[in-house]
């Protein structure tokens, strides 16, 4: 049990780390990276419910409405939801790349619980595909969402614009990555590792300018 444990939960504080180390904070922000990972966390339990009661209730069962609305929606917009709430109204979010960290902070809390369930009921030998997939494209989605929402705080000009595109573009890229997992099945692959490498291309060039803007 705590190898399982620790396995599902590695990979998110190893991406959180890496995150985490590239700007230096203060003990204020330090308390509320924590406390988003944590609401993160906590997240996990009324977004399975709800998407179990779609499953059972057989709405939305085709692949792609699930893909699009039971998991790249739901799941983006509660994330989304929750760091108006709790970071981006917070005092101490004053640059642009706090944003990122926030979403960073937040989607791998979810990730890392969400990792959890799957390897108990799976088995401790899909960790290595987990860390690769599910867990990094969830902080991936944080950087994009959380780099936008830091743009809308700190360019009030644009906040609403900046807003949508927080939310629009982490559920388009959700909704992709598992409508390649439903769709091509056996041979996802060959879309996936395509989609991963501009998925991570794309999330560290946001990275390099939120941090570019900060300085």
């Amino acid at each position: 049990m705590f190898a399982v444990f620790t396995a599902a939960i590695a990979p998110g504080m190893a991406l959180l780390a890496y995150f985490y180390l590239r700007n230096q904070y203060t003990p204020t922000i330090n308390g509320l990276i924590l406390r988003t990972f944590f609401i993160g966390a906590l997240l996990v339990f009324p977004v399975m419910v709800l998407q179990y009661a779609f499953m059972i209730e057989d709405v939305f069962s085709d692949s792609i409405s699930q893909s699009i609305i039971v998991y790249g929606f739901f799941e983006e917009f509660f994330k989304w939801f929750l760091l108006i709430i709790f970071a981006y109204q917070h005092g101490e979010f004053k640059r642009r790349y706090d944003g990122i960290i926030f979403g960073v902070s937040i989607s791998l809390g979810f990730a890392s619980v969400e990792n959890i369930f799957y390897l108990f009921a799976h088995g401790l030998e899909n960790a290595v595909g987990r860390a690769i997939l599910p867990v990094s494209s969830h902080s991936l989605f944080g950087v994009i969402m959380g780099y936008y929402m830091g743009k809308s705080k700190l360019e009030p000009n644009n906040k609403s614009s900046y807003m949508i595109l927080a939310l629009l573009l982490p559920v388009a890229l959700h909704s992709l990555y598992d409508l390649i997992l439903s769709v091509f099945h056996f041979y996802f692959l060959y879309i996936m590792i395509p989609f991963m490498i501009l998925l991570w291309w794309f999330a560290l060039h946001k990275v390099k300018v939120a941090s570019q803007l900060d300085d």
